[in-house]
């Protein structure tokens, strides 16, 4: 077992900071010792087999990313990023860990569509990885395999309430695996919004001509997004279900989450970078068919309506339990360009997992957050969310060594020419200065990332076996 000795960083957890020295021994954190100190009897910086120098920077756990779709089929095609190189495109932006989303069809059988998904990512993986179920069909047999799934570690499962006709679950389908959840305890994750509403408003601007990418947002309006996430809420209180509400973007879906959770109930929100960044005004109605880099569902909202102002400020209340990416990309050439015409045919989905401990922390560089508030919604909140936690998330002894050396004296610029290593053609953030850097990522004990440098390999990462949610109620 080889040694690693962090000095001179301060360790950031969401309780506060310290300047500690970071003893890694194998794959797990042995300890960690104020600056200077002989507890462990050694010269540790000399006896160490690797030592990193952390003066004047930020020691933080690795990143959990608990949304991303590597692979994944849509609209007739599959997400750009395969398990390696979307796994390797994580690791240089300072995330060690992602939650990935198995797909399941109607007709399929859960147990079947995991099976795929390990083969798909065994052996590929540059970092540790665990796995969502997609019940894209709730039936007798699908409620079944959500036990022997929750024997097997993956804890979460997903329901739409969207896409009619290929993932879109009814009410009464909600009900039954919100019913099956709560009695196994597993976490019921869910897509709001009101998809059979969508559907016509769809309809209603492609017959009045309106084919361009800003229509994709427009016809997803945030009212749809609320009405949908109050009903996922009173069918979550009625059967006892804890309820995670992904990507969420509009503030009023957040308000109905606080509420919820001022009434105690176990329900947690979940945003994403592209929220809080980009826009309709911006983004969707760029100019042509430009706009479709940013076609994603829950949609970018209009940044005159104050949407996300306010979901910065209900990071801070602590209302979002977690940021995560929905990381789901698509190359103009010959993906996005299938819309050409018809916003209904771009595929949906924004590529993230890079950059999303980057913009976040220019969040606490901004004033928005606080470099506590940064770990524990980027890193902590999503290990103990998902179930992995204290294993994951955490800068203690006896935790996986997922650590990040951070410099907030960096700097980092986001382009395509840039530091970009997702299987993409053009960057979502193009342009973006972000005022800090990932210098190092270590993955259970092992450096996998070194100043801009990938040291990781193909099949590093192993799939992680998830306990329940750790924060509820």
């Amino acid at each position: 077992m080889s040694t690693t000795f962090i000095h001179g960083g301060t360790v950031i957890c969401p309780t506060g900071s310290q300047q500690l020295d970071v003893l890694v021994d194998g794959g797990t954190i042995a300890a960690l010792l104020t600056p200077g100190s002989t507890a462990l009897g050694a010269d540790l910086a000399a006896d160490a087999d690797v030592t990193i120098d952390a003066t004047g920077k930020y020691v933080i756990p690795g990143g959990v990313d608990g949304h991303t779709h590597m692979e994944m089929p849509f609209g007739g095609t599959f997400a750009s990023d395969t398990f390696e190189t979307g796994t390797r495109a994580a690791a240089h932006g300072g995330t060690t860990t992602i939650v990935d989303f198995v797909v399941q069809n109607p007709g399929m059988r859960v147990q079947d569509t995991v099976a795929r998904w390990h083969d798909k990512a065994r052996g590929n993986c540059a970092i540790d990885y665990g796995f969502h179920q997609i019940i894209g069909g709730v039936d007798d047999e699908s409620l079944k395999g959500m036990a022997e799934l929750v024997s097997e570690g993956i804890t979460s499962f997903k329901l739409f309430m969207a896409y009619p006709g290929v993932f879109y679950s009814t009410d009464g389908q909600i009900l039954r695996a919100m019913q099956e959840a709560a009695d196994l305890g597993a976490l019921l994750m869910m897509h709001a919004e009101n998809g059979i509403a969508i559907d016509v408003l769809v309809e209603q601007a492609l017959a009045q001509g309106h084919t361009s990418p800003y229509y994709h947002g427009t016809s997803r309006p945030w009212q749809l997004e609320e009405e949908a996430t109050h009903r996922a809420i009173m069918l979550a209180d009625l059967t006892k279900a804890p309820l995670y509400v992904v990507h969420v973007s509009a503030k009023q879906a957040l308000a109905q989450i606080a509420e919820a959770r001022g009434r105690d109930q176990n329900v947690f929100a979940e945003t994403c970078p592209q929220y809080l960044y980009l826009s309709l005004e911006e983004q969707l109605g760029a100019p042509g068919f430009e706009g479709a880099k940013w076609v994603c569902s829950t949609p970018l909202r209009a940044r005159a309506e104050g949407h996300q102002d306010e979901l910065w400020r209900y990071i801070r209340t602590g209302d979002v339990a977690s940021v995560a990416t929905d990381h789901c990309p698509f190359c103009m050439t010959d993906q996005k360009e299938m819309g050409i015409g018809d916003f209904s045919k771009i595929p949906n989905g924004i590529g993230s997992v890079e950059h999303r401990m980057d913009l976040m922390f220019q969040g606490v560089v901004e004033g928005k957050i606080s470099k506590e508030s940064w770990v524990d919604i980027c890193c902590t909140n999503p290990a103990r969310t998902f179930g992995m936690y204290p294993r994951k998330g955490t800068i203690s002894p006896g935790a996986d060594a997922d650590i990040v050396v951070y410099d907030p004296n960096g700097h980092t610029s986001i382009g395509i020419d840039k530091t970009h290593h997702m299987n993409l053609d053009y960057s979502a953030y193009e342009g973006f200065e972000i005022d800090g850097h990932v210098d190092t990522v270590l993955s259970r004990g092992r450096v996998i990332v070194d100043d801009n440098t990938y040291l990781g390999s193909r099949g590093h990462g192993e799939f992680v076996k998830r306990g329940l949610a750790q924060n509820l109620i």
